[in-house]
């Protein structure tokens, strides 16, 4: 029954994948960007992963959103009509999928009775046991990302802090006309030639 439930919401998925990638709407777009991380949750907690699920719930559905939606303040909600380019973007997609495919092929199945976690279980023990005196915290799951993992959950601290700086910085810049769109003669300034005609009469 939970390989069914994950084969669903795999399939979920790869369906809301496929609506982003057509939608033209970047608000829509968006929305279903939040909507892929909470199906991408519920998938984690079915398979036992709820710490990644807490992650994925807040980075993806959360964080995530909000920086687009400031982001998307200072640009149009529609997506401009592509170019030839978006095939070379396929092309280029397909392959680099297909490699991170290939990656994965030499990894245990789910659920494995050979994989790392069954045949090494003197680790885990060792995390159990032991988390609490070497590290501090009584919750395990904190323990093992706040330290033993503590490089990997500061990587995606600062890539989640890069995101939200550039996002602020975006939005912080102040939008300046160029120069070329200047009215001449802008509401409440002093035209130039008036002011020399002025003199000419005086």
């Amino acid at each position: 029954m939970e390989t069914l439930v994950v084969a669903v919401l795999l399939t979920f998925l790869v369906i809301i994948a496929i609506g982003i990638i057509v939608l033209r709407d970047l608000l829509g777009a968006v929305i279903l960007l939040g909507v892929y991380s909470l199906v991408a949750a519920g998938a984690f907690v079915v398979m036992d992963a709820v710490d990644v699920a807490f992650t994925e719930a807040a980075v993806g559905a959360g964080i995530s959103t909000i920086l687009f939606l400031g982001a998307l303040s200072f640009t149009s909600h529609k997506q401009k009509p592509r170019g030839h380019d978006s095939v070379f973007a396929l092309v280029f997609v397909v392959i680099t999928g297909s490699v991170l495919i290939y990656g994965t092929l030499d990894m245990p199945h789910y659920g494995n009775a050979e994989s790392a976690a069954q045949t090494h279980p003197d680790l885990a023990v060792r995390f159990i046991e032991q988390s609490g005196s070497e590290v501090g915290p009584p919750n395990i799951v904190t323990s093992v990302l706040g330290s033993y993992r503590g490089y990997d959950t500061l990587g995606e601290t600062l890539v989640v802090f890069a995101a939200g700086i550039a996002v602020l910085s975006i939005l912080g810049l102040k939008r300046r006309r160029p120069e070329d769109d200047v009215l001449e003669d802008a509401p409440g300034d002093t035209a130039a030639g008036a002011s020399d005609d002025a003199k000419d009469h005086n």
